[in-house]
């Protein structure tokens, strides 16, 4: 309940935002979807306005990451670390983090059963780290350290940056070509002659809802793509066999992930997969591992 709630709250956030720079768009700069001239579409101004919903979305959820990350897992922040076990993961992310030229991220503990861990924040200098505690009490030290090396991986290559690139471009494509789909229909099928009537609000959900689904293959596909990354990335930092080690128990205990949804592509462990490859957010965890094998 609490994270549904905290997904609707950012949600009317994000909305709201772009609302405002939507109506500033229109009134200061004159920036429209509609040629006046003609009534037609008026492409420049929908590439804009499809531009601003598509990467601004992506951006403010971005900024927001490492937030609502803490809050929708209940990852409790390092501040002194109280245990041996505590600065030990301080002390290794740390480690890693000087290695690869970064900022020192927060590190952070979350309670769940799962072994899984994940990077967040829109800088590489101003990131966390997370770990689960199932992952404290289910790995060797070695194979911790490997996942540690991992999420410092994709920290170190940007890949929550590059991601919302990514996102945004694709999430620009599905705004700018539903809205065209959307008002041919309207005026071919239901023949609207001016405005935009109930045949274009139907079909523009529609095609966004179809072109949404393609557009997330895109996004998936460099998903899968930065894990294998990271996975090197991981390799480089703690060795080789410490990171295929990690990979062989994730395989061995292959538990659904824990993580929202929304979260879930951060994550190690992306759980089982869906019903098509196209949509995984994470390789399989032997294919991974042959990866590291071949070197």
């Amino acid at each position: 309940m609490k994270r549904a709630g905290l997904l609707i709250l950012t949600n009317l956030a994000v909305m709201a935002v772009l609302g405002i720079v939507l109506m500033v768009l229109y009134s200061v700069f004159g920036v429209s979807t509609v040629d006046e001239a003609t009534g037609g579409i008026d492409f420049v101004g929908l590439l804009i306005v499809a531009g601003v919903v598509g990467f601004g979305g992506s951006f403010i959820s971005l900024a927001m990451s490492k937030s609502m990350a803490k809050r929708m897992t209940g990852a409790q922040v390092i501040e002194n670390p109280r245990s041996e076990v505590e600065q030990w993961l301080v002390g290794t992310v740390r480690q890693f983090a000087k290695r690869e030229g970064i900022g020192m991220p927060e590190v952070a503990i979350y309670d769940a059963p799962e072994i899984n861990a994940f990077a967040t924040g829109a800088r590489r200098d101003s990131s966390m780290v997370a770990v689960s505690t199932g992952l404290l009490r289910g790995m060797t030290r070695d194979e911790a350290e490997a996942v540690i090396g991992h999420e410092i991986a994709h920290i170190a290559n940007g890949d929550m940056v590059t991601l919302t690139l990514v996102q945004g471009v694709v999430n620009t494509f599905v705004v700018f070509f539903a809205h065209i789909i959307g008002r041919f229909v309207d005026r071919a099928v239901f023949k609207s002659e001016s405005g935009h009537g109930p045949g274009f609000f139907i079909s523009y959900f529609i095609a966004q809802m179809v072109l949404g689904i393609a557009a997330s293959t895109i996004v998936m596909a460099f998903s899968r793509y930065r894990e294998y990354r990271a996975d090197a990335g991981g390799a480089k930092l703690a060795g080789r066999e410490k990171m295929i080690a990690a990979l062989e128990r994730l395989k061995r205990g292959s538990e659904d992930s824990h993580l929202p949804d929304e979260m879930r592509a951060m994550g190690i462990n992306g759980g089982r997969g869906t019903l098509s490859r196209l949509f995984m957010s994470h390789p399989p965890l032997e294919e991974r591992i042959e990866a590291l094998k071949r070197g």
